[in-house]
């Protein structure tokens, strides 16, 4: 029985914030310890800090919670940080709370880039937690140390990457087409305006997230484990949208492998629906029980109809076709608050938990 973890969490009044307590209320090993906000929210209960916006209550052990400034000092008791700030603020906070020797799981994208700083989807490449000792001399910490969630949309597509790339080798191309829900803007978020009856076909900085995100995860640590070999030969193009869904990234994938013949539709079906993944095999609590759904049925996936199977932590993948241009193309569908946001965090901490690193 692993002993109960206590855990902050940064940006608690935002809409990742309450995601992470959502997910985190009723944990078997992680207890909400302490909640952070700005300056504004500090000294207020929870329930009178927060636009709550979620479709379950606050939870009841989380209502009267003192929110606290995102100061290190507050957390010093905790065992795990979630941070679920926003990137203006992100930078200098989790870098204060990393050089306090605290364990911080990072939402935002400020880290993802830094060469000593794993970017972990927990269903793709949890084994990039081999470079925390590294990363644990640099910063010269014993028990502290900072990973980083990816873009949610990135976090989506390359789950099934893995497992074909897993499989079959090389990825030469691909391109995607996402069309975002409008939770990934947070709140107040996009305005109605701009929205309803609309299709917005731009999102700052989404599309290089996307092309540049996907080659370290799918990367490996090197040799001597300081370090990542990003992938030098698979070329990503992303076009990303904004769609009127609440919850929900819908993404277009074409896939082109370097070695050839390409797999067949039936081989890369069976290859989705069988891939397994670490977390899965250390038992963690939130670990989906199929990584990847593969639905036959035409039209399908569906955000409505397909965000919220196994909890939301799993990628749905269908419409696996034969691509004129490159060689296979298919439809995913991830929930982007829950594997592609605050799930994504928690689960790496459960990883983490399993490893022994906390």
């Amino acid at each position: 029985m692993v002993a109960t973890k206590k855990v902050g969490i940064l940006g608690a009044t935002g809409t990742v914030g309450q995601r992470f307590i959502l997910l985190l209320a009723d944990h078997p090993i992680f207890t909400i310890h302490a909640l952070g906000a700005s300056s504004r929210s500090a000294g207020k209960s929870y329930k009178d800090a927060t636009k709550w916006k979620q479709s379950k209550p606050i939870p009841e052990n989380v209502q009267d919670l003192i929110v606290n400034e995102c100061k290190s000092a507050n957390f010093a008791e905790c065992d795990v940080v979630f941070s679920g700030l926003d990137a203006d603020v992100a930078g200098d906070i989790e870098m204060e709370f990393l050089k306090a020797n605290l364990v911080v799981f990072s939402n935002a994208k400020n880290y993802r880039r830094e060469p000593t700083v794993p970017l972990i989807v927990p269903t793709a490449n949890s084994s990039h937690f081999d470079l925390i000792p590294h990363q644990r001399k640099i910063y010269g910490q014993d028990k502290g140390f900072l990973i980083t969630n990816a873009n949610c949309s990135t976090t989506g597509l390359v789950v099934p990457l893995k497992a074909l790339q897993d499989a079959f080798g090389p990825l030469s191309h691909i391109i995607v087409h996402t069309q975002q829900a409008i939770s990934g803007a947070g709140y107040p978020g996009v305005p109605s305006l701009d929205i309803l009856d609309n299709v917005v076909p731009y999102i700052s900085g989404e599309e290089e997230k996307i092309e540049w995100e996907t080659g370290k995860i799918l990367g490996a640590v090197n040799s001597d484990a300081t370090g990542f070999d990003h992938l030098e030969n698979t070329v990503v193009s992303a076009t990303c949208t904004r769609v009127p869904v609440i919850d929900g990234h819908l993404e277009s994938a074409s896939i082109k492998f370097a070695n050839q013949p390409a797999p067949s539709v039936e081989e890369i079906e069976k290859v989705l629906a069988a891939y397994t993944t670490e977390p899965q095999q250390l038992g963690c609590h939130s670990a989906p029980e199929r990584a990847i759904i593969v639905n036959s049925l035409p039209d399908r996936p569906q955000p409505r109809l397909d965000r919220d199977l196994e909890k939301g932590q799993a990628v749905t993948v269908g419409r696996v076709r034969k691509c004129p241009v490159f060689d296979i193309k298919f439809t995913l569908l991830i929930h982007n608050t829950v594997l592609g946001a605050a799930g994504s965090s928690v689960l790496n901490a459960e990883i983490a938990v399993a490893k022994g690193l906390i």
